[in-house]
């Protein structure tokens, strides 16, 4: 962790929730490069409210916030696809495009991320498959593999366009144990490269095979807590 650089997030004094109705307030909270931190907290407490909240999917009630460099409290419609591309973001349901390989599933991504010559493509593609252990798939359909497999093709697409911070919800809520420790592993691997991550789960299994600093959703606050319990 280097904490003596710029938080990559920091949101004070802030408020997420939908429409004007907070569901979490008083947040204040700094994560570093280089800093893995877990999210936690029961159903409806404001976990997936504050992810989609980091990524502009919905906008900030109070307070402020900045995210890879964008203030959130200021942000203008047209900036939000230009965030976006300074985050990795990995969905518990993986929504990869059924209709599409996983080289055309990726290549969807950056072509709709300004990536124009086909052989920056080609090594971007090979180089985030080969990074998951996943380049041996690039041509089959999402049906054809496995939830892990399809989690790691998740992963291999938020790291496409080199971000600065991932946002992970519920990453390992589809897949067994054993797939779900691999998926961990593969995305704490994430971290030495400067890069942040910040994950959504409720396995607490997880958290005490692979501890790192925690923070939780409760009773409309986000707390650090050192020990999380259930």
């Amino acid at each position: 962790m280097n904490t003596n650089s710029q938080p990559i997030v920091s949101l004070i004094d802030a408020a997420v929730g939908h429409g004007k109705e907070p569901v979490l307030a008083g947040i204040n909270l700094f994560l570093h490069p280089g800093e893995f931190v877990y999210l936690i907290g029961e159903t409806g407490s404001g976990k997936s409210t504050l992810l989609k909240t980091l990524y502009a999917d919905l906008p900030l009630i109070a307070g402020e916030a900045h995210v890879a460099g964008y203030a959130l409290h200021r942000l203008k419609r047209k900036q939000i696809p230009y965030l976006r591309r300074q985050l990795g973001i990995i969905f518990q349901d993986f929504q990869l495009l059924p209709d599409r390989t996983v080289y055309d599933n990726l290549l969807f991504v950056l072509r709709a991320t300004g990536w124009k010559e086909k052989k920056h493509i080609n090594e971007r593609i090979e180089r985030v498959l080969s990074s998951v252990a996943m380049l041996d798939k690039a041509k089959k359909m999402p049906h054809q593999l496995s939830g892990g497999e399809q989690q790691r093709v998740s992963v291999a697409r938020a790291l496409l366009n080199e971000p600065k911070l991932i946002i992970a919800d519920e990453p390992t809520g589809n897949l067994d144990p054993d797939t779900s420790e691999e998926i961990i592993l593969l995305i704490r691997e994430l971290v030495k490269s400067d890069r942040s991550v910040l994950m959504a789960t409720h396995d607490y299994n997880i958290i005490m095979k692979f501890p790192a600093p925690t923070l939780r959703c409760q009773a409309g606050k986000v707390i650090s807590v050192l020990k999380p319990t259930l």
